[in-house]
């Protein structure tokens, strides 16, 4: 029986929830009243706390602000009909904390710290999560380095933090994305796979040019060669070729995404075959061309399923099949929400209930 945590409670003197705005939503810019925040030092996790939601003091010369000692998670809870609130897979975000912890050369928290931290910041803003349909509370933990010392080793202190935001859909259209060829997100021998601060800041030069082009994405290609495919900007990227689902296999240089392990379940359970491997640019170009890939989604906690419209690969356009006629990514979209909002019977135990 692994221990409660003992989590010092203090609660905001009043709530800012009177003032939320569902219509006017938009992703990572809203949190809710309250934060958990903790302490590593001296080899272990201490001082578990939930506060008001505000800032933070820090020294200027923390380690994670210098040299990158910094990552995170993003997971939802969803409110059922009856009222009830669930967090969708979080023992697979636990897991994948400390996988990037290992990589990042920071603390092991124990998934059990990692869930009841969940749990209990959730239960205490569970008025945030909202009722509306297609929205959500995301939950963002992250871990950073607090050493006040200008010296590239491993830090021994380190905060863990849990933000909460209500949310609406990520993105609102299908997509337009380009194949990257030039900039590279990941290395073999790197921390791609990894949800490392630094991977999302070497993106955003690559992402803003592609966005002055017209273009609402990157997918990603391998460092080597730019000859495969790997991710999307903001999820894993899946393609259904000849009636397969078929998904780059995950390396160091790919997240393992939990959308994308749910999708790969689900469509197993619908009987169809599934193909994990390298997947060639060509590939998925020649297979648009001649009609046999009929969907390409982006697969993500914050995106779910984001329909791509069309691949733009050096200077060519190519036209999928209209996203709102696809059979397969509708299917699964539906599914997984039936799942989350408690619609149908949990019959994987997918949803942890808070």
């Amino acid at each position: 029986m692994t221990e409660k945590l003992d989590i010092k409670i203090t609660k905001a003197s009043s709530s800012k929830l009177a003032g939320l705005n569902l219509e006017n939503l938009p992703f990572g810019k809203t949190f809710s009243d309250h934060m958990l925040i903790a302490d590593y030092a001296d080899g272990e996790w201490k001082n578990f706390e939930i506060l008001p939601f505000g800032d933070i003091g820090l020294s200027p010369a923390i380690s994670a602000l210098h040299y990158g000692q910094s990552f995170f998670e993003g997971l939802k809870a969803y409110r059922h009909a009856d009222g009830k609130i669930s967090v969708f897979r979080p023992y697979k975000n636990a897991a994948r904390f400390n996988k990037s912890a290992e990589r990042m050369c920071m603390p092991d928290l124990p998934e059990e710290m990692f869930i009841q931290s969940i749990a209990a910041i959730v239960d205490i803003d569970r008025d945030w999560v909202p009722s509306k349909e297609n929205y959500t509370l995301y939950i963002r933990p992250f871990m950073f380095a607090t050493d006040p010392f200008l010296g590239v080793t491993p830090s021994t202190t380190y905060k863990f933090m849990i933000i909460l935001g209500p949310t609406g859909a990520y993105f609102t259209k299908n997509l337009k994305v380009k194949i990257e060829t030039n900039y590279t997100r990941a290395s073999e021998g790197g921390f791609g796979f990894a949800k490392a601060a630094g991977n999302y800041g070497g993106s955003m030069l690559p992402a803003k040019k592609a966005l002055e082009e017209g273009f609402d994405q990157l997918i990603w290609t391998d460092a080597k060669s730019h000859e495969y495919v790997e991710e999307m900007g903001a999820a894993n990227v899946m393609f259904v070729i000849d009636g397969k689902l078929v998904t780059p296999s995950t390396r160091d240089t790919i997240l393992n995404g939990v959308t994308r392990d749910s999708i790969i379940q689900l469509a197993k359970d619908f009987g169809m075959e599934v193909e994990e491997r390298r997947v060639a640019v060509a590939e998925v170009l020649e297979a648009i061309e001649n009609g046999k890939c009929t969907d390409v989604f982006g697969a993500g906690t914050a995106a779910t399923i984001a329909q791509v419209a069309e691949i733009s690969h050096d200077g060519k356009t190519y036209l999928l099949p209209d996203p709102s006629a696809s059979v397969f990514a509708n299917k699964i979209r539906k599914t997984l929400d039936d799942i989350k909002y408690g619609r149908v019977e949990d019959v994987k135990g997918w949803n942890f209930m808070i």
